[in-house]
């Protein structure tokens, strides 16, 4: 080979070798990974959710999202440990279960909460409230855009996803937890000021 061809040679090997490093640098980046895809990292130290805590038969969650309204209620959510209802007000029980709405405090690893500390009765529980990510401005997005991403939300969130609504321009999504890996993967999917990921639990 001559000192030409070897040029060229080197200089394609190393032009192929930048597109590859783009390509990986863009598939491992936070906007890369496809919404959902990607969980979020559990929360470091406590973390405190609001919700009906139902227990039957020893089997305690903490349901974060919708309640049935049946008797007793039914739910889904995510399993307590270390829940106990010595010394705790404001229960119900029915068929078994025995439940009631509360604050509840602990450390989630991402699918376990574990109670690190009294509950607080949901009736009087008194939290700062959130910031308003949108600062109170309505969104841009149109109907129809807003209803097509609310549609594709549980193929792609799946238990993640508490509930969602469309809501001044928004779409608001309810999910177990997110650290921002959420939000960043819906701005990167949809755009910015399109989808407001909002978080059950609270640090």
């Amino acid at each position: 080979m001559n000192s030409l061809r070897r040029a060229l040679a080197v200089a394609g090997l190393a032009a192929a070798s930048v597109v590859l490093l783009a390509a990986c640098a863009t598939s491992a980046g936070s906007g890369g990974a496809p919404f959902g895809s990607l969980p979020p990292a559990p929360p470091e130290g406590e973390v405190r959710g609001t919700g009906t805590v139902m227990d039957v038969g020893g089997d305690v969650q903490l349901c974060l999202g919708p309640i049935a309204e049946s008797l007793p209620p039914q739910c889904s959510g995510i399993p307590l440990e270390g829940w106990t209802w010595e010394g705790v007000d404001g229960s119900e029980s029915s068929g078994g279960a025995q439940w009631g709405a509360y604050a509840v405090q602990g450390t989630y690893d991402g699918e376990m909460m574990s109670v690190t500390g009294p509950p607080i009765l949901l009736a009087l529980y008194d939290p700062i409230r959130p910031e308003d990510p949108t600062g109170g401005r309505p969104g841009t997005a149109d109907e129809a855009t807003l209803e097509k991403i609310q549609a594709e939300l549980p193929d792609r969130l799946g238990d993640q996803l508490l509930s969602s609504r469309l809501e001044s321009g928004y779409v608001w999504v309810d999910v177990v937890w997110d650290d921002g890996t959420l939000q960043d993967a819906a701005d990167a999917a949809y755009g910015d000021g399109v989808v407001i990921v909002w978080s059950a639990l609270r640090g």
